[in-house]
Parts: structure tokens; sequence; C-alpha cells
């Protein structure tokens, strides 16, 4: 079992997750109504991502004999200036995560939890993706800055990102 202060924080982390796949959903509504598909694209694979998540941590928490209590999820922000804005946002949420993932695994070191240990490793490896991804895409849009055929280009490549389902969950974790 986990200990309770590493359930609550497990919880906690939980809302989080769902928060944020909640913020990534209202992105990509916002792009998809300014007419950009593929930004659209990547913030829904974004929130796909971001449930996922969610999911691996509720199968972690339920596999250790706890349970798992949802709360309320907070309002988001629904509207950008543009596509460089809402990725420079995801850029700041996606540190503010690590420093959450981070706590929770400083946690689990302090209760001597091995296997959350073992299962946060995985999501620190993912944060570092996450926040690699996002500065990347911040760096395209800035060399195109307001060039239309450059955002079209990046539009475009965006258009192609798919959800692969994370490891822990492809292993049934």
């Amino acid at each position: 079992m986990l200990s309770e202060k590493l359930c609550k924080a497990f919880n906690a982390q939980i809302n989080a997750e769902l928060w944020s796949a909640y913020l990534y959903l209202s992105m990509s509504m916002d792009a998809a109504a300014r007419g950009q598909k593929g930004v659209a694209n990547w913030f829904k694979i974004q929130f796909q991502e971001e449930q996922a998540h969610a999911e691996i941590m509720m199968n972690h928490v339920l596999s250790r004999g706890n349970e798992v209590k949802l709360a309320p999820i907070d309002a988001v922000q629904t509207e950008w200036k543009n596509a460089l804005e809402a990725f420079r946002d995801t850029l700041v949420h996606e540190k503010k995560v690590t420093s959450l993932i981070t706590a929770l695994y400083e946690l689990a070191i302090e209760e001597k939890d091995y296997p959350a240990q073992n299962m946060l490793k995985w999501f620190i490896d993912e944060q570092v993706e996450e926040e690699e991804s996002a500065q990347e895409i911040i760096d395209q849009l800035d060399a195109v800055e307001d060039n239309k055929y450059g955002l079209l280009m990046i539009d475009k490549e965006l258009a192609t990102r798919v959800f692969n389902v994370p490891s822990p969950l492809a292993k049934g974790e």
C-alpha cells in the first residue's frame, strides 16, 4: 500500500494531470476556432496524453490497494492571442508539471516507496520530452514570426502528430 501521505500526493497529481488535459483541450479548441487545424491537432494529442498520464497514475494507486479520489477541475484559460502565445504558455505549464512530478518523486524517496519511484522515473523522462517539444515549436514559430507561409508550414507539420499510447499503459500497468 501507498502511505497516506503519498496516496494524497498521487491523488493531487492525478487531478493536476486531468486539469492539464482540460487546458490542452481548451488550447485545441482555440486553435481550431482560428482555423489552425495542425495546432489544434497537436494540442488535442496533448490532451489525450495528459488523460493517459492520469490513467497511469490512477492504475498505480489502485494497484497498490489505495483509492483514487477525483476532485473538481478548476476552470482554464480559453483564448490565446496566437499559437506562439499558446505554446509559450505550454512550456511554462510543462515546467510547472515537471516540478510537481519531481516533488512527488522526492516524496516517494522520503517514504522509501520503490515501486512509486520506479513508475515516477518514467514521468520524469517524459517531462524532459514535453518541455523539449514545446521549446522546439516555440523556436520554429519565433523563426517565422508573422510569415503566413511559414505559419502554414508549421501548422501542416503539427497536423501529422499522432497519439501513441504511453509505454506504462501499453504494458497494461
